[in-house]
């Protein structure tokens, strides 16, 4: 007789035995951090056979949960693994797969909380890694090139996005290969770099090439087996769309971006991939009309993580509430709006994170400009407070909450 629990059981230990590890995308956030708790914990048996390999595996599945999560811990534990696999090593290409595991979790860090020294550290540890098999050399060309794309975002230089780019294009030859979920996730880093490039240099070839690679990575990932990867690609051709939309005011356009964020944000339940769904919400809200609640539902996921993401949804919800507010003419709810930030100054525990204070001071500068503009004088201290925080943030390797601060300073009065 069929046994239909038993079989399941037996098909999960396979593809957790696999190399494989394109299942990771059908499990929910939960389940991951339970695979990654049961790896680590066997890591460290005395009974493992393989403890470098076992460890290197849960260092992906922490990297995978803290990507999907936002839990800091979850990096940290990342990382942890990933020393461990590196002391447990054996053989010179178990000490570069461990030591890529530690940079790529540092890849992750950045991503998800700034701090350009993470990606310094991300370079040592990438830096040391060498081996005489293909794949892993495939896998170290592919975290140079990831480096290097992040580098380049904090220069602002036109050469150095050139530079990252071809080196991206190279890696992905070889990863295509031998490692294809590495491959998808350097295409994915390709094409926001070529439309981010595209938009800024309002450079057609680059917008088509983005264009052109997202497609085509959408048609080869499976709704059924890879649900994640085509909500992520989905989700960056809705936003580059809508924000070429938005440049030309071609409404036509920003309807068909909102459609393809529809279809992104239709691949999974939010307690599948909690920030993927925050990431599609937050990019949608280039439209101005989209609606509030997505952004609130955001920011309550996001609390207390002191993730990217979450400032950026934070700054969302505190604009459109202040928007709100000014429109009516109501100063009362704007009064309150700033108990309510410095409400949050005052509760934090120790001294706040850079992303933490840039927001905030973003937050009493989008107030002070509400109010002024209610009240028919300038604006007081608004542009310098708007100046400290983009210094902040694009010191700590944040431009995109930078960029907000400093579009705000527009027309706005200096003062010492």
């Amino acid at each position: 007789m069929f046994e239909f629990g038993k079989d399941l059981r037996r098909l999960f230990v396979q593809a957790r035995e696999s190399d494989d590890l394109g299942w990771l995308e059908l499990i929910g956030v939960d389940l991951l951090a339970r695979e990654a708790r049961s790896l680590t914990t066997d890591g460290g048996r005395v009974s493992c056979l393989r403890p470098s390999q076992t460890w290197h595996r849960a260092s992906i599945l922490w990297r995978e949960h803290a990507r999907r999560s936002g839990a800091p811990d979850s990096i940290a534990r990342a990382l942890s693994a990933a020393e461990d696999s590196l002391k447990a090593a054996r053989t010179e290409d178990e000490r570069a797969r461990a030591l890529l595991a530690g940079a790529q979790a540092q890849i992750t860090k950045f991503d998800l909380f700034g701090d350009r020294n993470a990606i310094v550290q991300a370079a040592e540890w990438a830096r040391e890694a060498t081996s005489k098999r293909l794949p892993t050399l495939a896998s170290c060309a592919g975290v140079h090139a990831r480096i290097r794309a992040r580098q380049a975002r904090l220069s602002e230089k036109t050469v150095d996005r050139q530079d990252a780019a071809a080196l991206m294009d190279a890696a992905l030859h070889a990863l295509t290969k031998h490692n294809p979920l590495e491959a998808d996730d350097l295409r994915l880093d390709s094409a926001a770099l070529a439309l981010e490039g595209g938009i800024i240099q309002r450079d057609a070839r680059l917008l088509d090439q983005a264009g052109r690679d997202l497609t085509a990575l959408v048609e080869a990932s499976s709704p059924d087996t890879r649900p994640l990867t085509r909500a992520r690609a989905l989700a960056l051709c809705a936003a580059g769309l809508s924000a070429l939309a938005a440049m030309a005011d071609d409404e036509a356009a920003m309807q068909t971006g909102h459609e393809m964020f529809d279809a992104a944000a239709d691949q999974f339940f939010v307690d599948h991939s909690p920030l993927d769904w925050v990431a599609i919400q937050i990019a949608r809200s280039i439209d101005p009309v989209a609606p509030i609640e997505p952004i609130r539902q955001s920011v309550a996921l996001t609390t207390g993580h002191g993730t990217i993401l979450g400032a950026l949804a934070l700054d969302l919800l505190v604009a459109r509430e202040i928007e709100t507010a000014a429109t009516a003419g109501d100063l009362t709810e704007l009064t309150k709006i700033e108990t309510r930030v410095r409400r949050r100054l005052a509760d934090r525990t120790g001294a706040p994170s850079v992303i933490d204070w840039a927001v905030d001071q973003i937050a009493m500068a989008r107030l002070m400009i509400a109010r002024s503009e209610l009240m028919g004088s300038d604006p007081d201290q608004a542009a310098f407070v708007l100046a400290e925080a983009a210094e902040a943030a694009r010191d700590h390797g944040v431009p995109v909450l930078a960029d907000r601060a400093r579009g705000l300073m527009m027309g706005l009065p200096v003062r010492a």
